[in-house]
């Protein structure tokens, strides 16, 4: 079988863009989120984890490209550009493909554009129907890196930059494409953060993941890229599972199984053990229901001494971008030999199976790490990330 390499990767996410910085902020337990009162229907102010950096313009005139999803996306390409460069040098243009998981693509530029036509009764010059499309940011990126591979979006809520991952590799292990530019990208609008808000799923606080006191989640912005091939570098996708136990349309299954299937389906892809696994990067909601199923099937597969965290209080969830941006994160936890910060209030839950909850190390060596999300519909993957 193919084995299918991460050769690249580039974050932008609440933790900023420099793997040095989103190191030490991942040990150190300072989360950077911002209160606003821009997307809540009441006013409330929130805590959200907004991208504060400048992005990148877009290199177009065509307003159907100009949206921040897409400017997110295009910001994180750029320190990968000249390895992207040199893929298409080598494998040509039409062996590259590109697959991006969102959520809610350019609908926050179009939702700011649909109120003035709500006040005015004309839509700005602005508006294009195009952007909230959720192949969107995937066809910008190959339109912009003038690539012809397979190129789409994949939308399945928070599990869509991880199963762009696993398509990823599947194109490449299939021969269809040399190489993948792939990865989530999503950026933060009104539809999301209202639509949380009223399943009762959005913290006022910083979200406390595991913790007897979570009352929800923040909802964050990223975007994180990778190169995906057959060539042989630092970081492999060694593993991958997926599952859908269609349970509830918003709820996860109580019992765990579709969570403990995915995992142990992404062990059994990897050739792995569960006790080989040195990190397991929780889905990690702060939500009532999530964080209860996973406790139950995180100990049912790995036991109570496997170094666990959720990242989510540092870069909020991501939605469509979560998966590729913790796979990410354990990208650079296997590079830099660390285990991220569970960032809580440290007042367990009794009412939920004992797991390890990591009060941050660096200096470890790491071998293999696995990263979960658990997205609406019981739609479930995790992916098993290895050192070379």
């Amino acid at each position: 079988m193919t084995h299918c390499f991460l050769n690249s990767m580039s974050m932008i996410s609440a933790l900023g863009t420099d793997n040095n910085d989103v190191k030490a902020r991942l040990l150190s337990g300072h989360p950077q989120l911002v209160l606003s009162k821009k997307y809540h229907p009441t006013g409330n102010a929130l805590p959200l984890a907004l991208v504060q950096e400048t992005l990148a313009p877009i290199p177009f005139d065509d307003k159907k490209w100009h949206s921040r999803n897409n400017q997110m996306a295009w910001t994180a390409a750029q320190s990968i550009l000249p390895d992207i460069k040199a893929l298409i040098s080598k494998f040509g243009k039409e062996r590259i493909g590109v697959i991006i998981g969102t959520s809610t693509s350019g609908i926050g530029d179009n939702e700011r554009d649909m109120q003035i036509h709500a006040q005015s009764g004309v839509l700005p010059e602005s508006y294009h129907y195009g952007k909230q499309e959720m192949g969107e940011t995937a066809s910008f990126l190959g339109t912009v890196f003038d690539v012809c591979g397979p190129t789409f979006g994949i939308s399945t809520a928070c599990s869509s930059g991880a199963k762009a991952l696993a398509s990823a590799r599947r194109l490449v292990r299939s021969g269809i494409c040399d190489a993948v530019i792939a990865g989530g990208v999503d950026t933060l609008c009104k539809l999301t953060v209202q639509g949380f808000s009223s399943l009762e799923a959005v913290s006022e606080e910083q979200c406390n993941p595991f913790s007897v006191n979570r009352k929800g989640i923040n909802i964050g912005e990223a975007a994180a890229l990778f190169i995906v091939s057959k060539e042989t570098s630092d970081i492999e996708l060694a593993g991958v599972g997926e599952s859908s136990d269609a349970h509830h349309i918003s709820a996860p299954d109580p019992s765990g199984q579709g969570a403990i299937s995915c995992m142990t389906a992404a062990l059994k892809d990897a050739k792995v053990s569960s006790n080989e696994i040195d990190y397991v990067n929780l889905h990690g909601t702060a939500t009532e229901l999530n964080d209860q199923m996973e406790a139950k099937a995180v100990a049912e597969v790995f036991g109570s001494d496997t170094p666990c965290s959720s990242t989510k209080p540092f870069t909020g969830h991501t939605l469509g971008a979560a998966g590729a941006l913790e796979a990410a994160i354990c990208w650079l936890a296997l590079k830099e030999g660390i285990i991220p910060k569970h960032l809580w209030d440290g007042c367990q839950d009794d009412k939920l199976p004992k797991i390890d909850l990591s009060n941050g190390e660096q200096n470890r060596t790491l071998h293999y790490a696995l990263s979960n999300s658990f997205a609406f519909g019981g739609n479930n993957i995790s992916l098993i990330l290895r050192k070379v």
